[in-house]
């Protein structure tokens, strides 16, 4: 009979200069995947034009497309991540995405941009599970929540760079027309963005080659029959299986409480640009360029307070400090969200998609860290993988498609966006609070049992 026992903690590195400098190489692979990722949200335009498509079907593309293979292969390369080399799975699924993104430029109908997107949503199910289990074998957990946040951090970079970036570009090729480039031949604006946002990721990739792998922390052991205690490379699924099984209410109620808050927060980024396009009748390139300042800038503060925040509690003693910072990002983004429905002005408009922005990025970082906190070191990636299966397949799978139904088939105006967007967050931001919350208990006992793991 095989059981599951606590090992001795193992030193690993701490947070020195070297484990921060693993973090940036590591925000710069996420914001290299949200580059690839979010430069959907600024071709609405050109490519349904291009393939004649709707809202609904055009969310398919940038969510379902990428979001359902994402999340399917997540676990089997979180098996990975948690017994081989979780640099070089990064690094092959950094050239993977990167390769994938530059063939979306070469698409020429609905399916063969459909399957491309497929591809990059393969490549970037690699790095997750990986990076939240190096971070957290290089910090302590008095700083753990401001090392995730960091890397986090890509995110909102990446997707503000998609809009600048795009935005430019789509803005360079309307104006000069269409493009002919050796080999791919004649291009139009929205295939040449794919090309130039996508191919770079390539030195993100050589780049992760300089990160050291740590010592695992918090390591388990399996003991066999024979009474020896060996360290476990690998624990068996159905170790796993049984470990959440028993966690059930505290993993249950904060993968699906934060999944129906993320299903608000991608639609808002993937939608961003168009809501300022359709309601206050912004140029392309502007509402690109706006958004993505807006992004970067209200984003990445929103991420560093919160990771300061949850830190600032958790050393406290407030084991549930991470979940607490969580419901504060509900309460805090669902006015402004709200507002988007009635704002008479862009620059009104902007200020509440700031503010929104702002407090949704507070989650951005912790809601990973919670489920490290509750994991020792051989599941973490699977654990992350679990919670980025359930979030992205219908956070990010579901969550645009549901606005976009509600402005083809309620509304049935593509005007109506700024109301799709307000009754979406009306039903979604407290339905996901009171998920959470009927948690947060369960969670906190947790974490309080996973103390002895470190």
């Amino acid at each position: 009979m095989t059981a599951i026992q606590e090992a001795a903690p193992q030193s690993g590195s701490s947070s020195s200069l070297y484990a921060w400098y693993v973090v940036i190489v590591l925000m710069l692979a996420q914001t290299c995947s949200f580059i690839d990722r979010m430069i959907m949200g600024l071709l609405v335009g050109p490519i349904r034009e291009s393939f004649n498509i709707t809202d609904t079907q055009y969310s398919l593309l940038a969510g379902l497309a990428f979001a359902a293979f994402y999340a399917i292969m997540g676990l089997p390369l979180a098996r990975i991540a948690d017994s081989k080399s979780r640099r070089g799975l990064i690094a092959i699924g950094i050239s993977f995405w990167s390769v994938m993104t530059a063939m979306c430029g070469l698409a020429n109908s609905f399916w063969t941009l459909f399957l491309a997107r497929v591809g990059v949503g393969v490549g970037e199910a690699s790095l997750s599970p990986a990076a939240y289990s190096l971070i957290t074998d290089y910090f302590p957990k008095k700083s753990l929540a401001r090392a995730l946040s960091v890397y986090t951090i890509g995110i909102t970079i990446g997707s503000g760079l998609a809009y600048l970036i795009g935005g430019k570009v789509v803005a360079f090729a309307l104006e000069i027309g269409e493009i002919v480039l050796p080999i791919v031949g004649s291009t139009e604006g929205w295939q040449l963005t794919f090309f130039l946002v996508g191919l770079p990721g390539i030195a993100i990739a050589l780049l992760m080659l300089t990160v050291k792998e740590p010592p695992r922390k918090g390591r388990l052991v399996l003991e066999e029959d024979t009474g020896a205690t060996t360290p476990a490379a690998g624990v068996p699924l159905r170790e796993v299986a049984a470990f959440f099984l028993a966690r059930r209410g505290a993993f249950a109620s904060h993968i699906l409480g934060l999944t129906i808050y993320v299903m608000v927060v991608f639609s808002l980024n993937i939608w961003g640009p168009e809501y300022l396009m359709r309601t206050f009748g912004m140029e392309r390139a502007d509402a690109g360029v706006s958004f993505g300042i807006l992004m970067i800038v209200t984003g990445t503060a929103g991420l560093l307070t919160g990771g300061a925040l949850a830190d600032r509690w958790f050393n406290k003693g407030i084991l549930d400090g991470y979940s607490r910072v969580i419901v504060l990002s509900m309460g805090g983004m669902l006015p402004f969200a709200l507002a988007l429905a009635i704002a008479p002005t862009a620059a009104i408009g902007l200020a509440c998609l700031g503010i929104a922005t702002f407090f949704a990025a507070f989650q951005g970082g912790i809601a990973g860290g919670v489920i490290q906190l509750m994991t020792p070191n051989q599941m973490r990636g699977q654990a992350v993988a679990l919670y980025f299966l359930v979030a992205n397949l219908l956070g990010m799978g579901l969550g645009p498609t549901a606005i976009a139904a509600l402005t083809d088939y309620v509304f049935k105006d593509d005007a109506a966006l700024n109301k799709s967007l307000a009754l979406g967050a009306a039903i979604l931001v407290p339905l996901g609070a009171i998920v959470l919350i009927s948690g947060i208990g369960r969670v906190r006992e947790a974490i309080a049992q996973a103390q002895a793991w470190d």
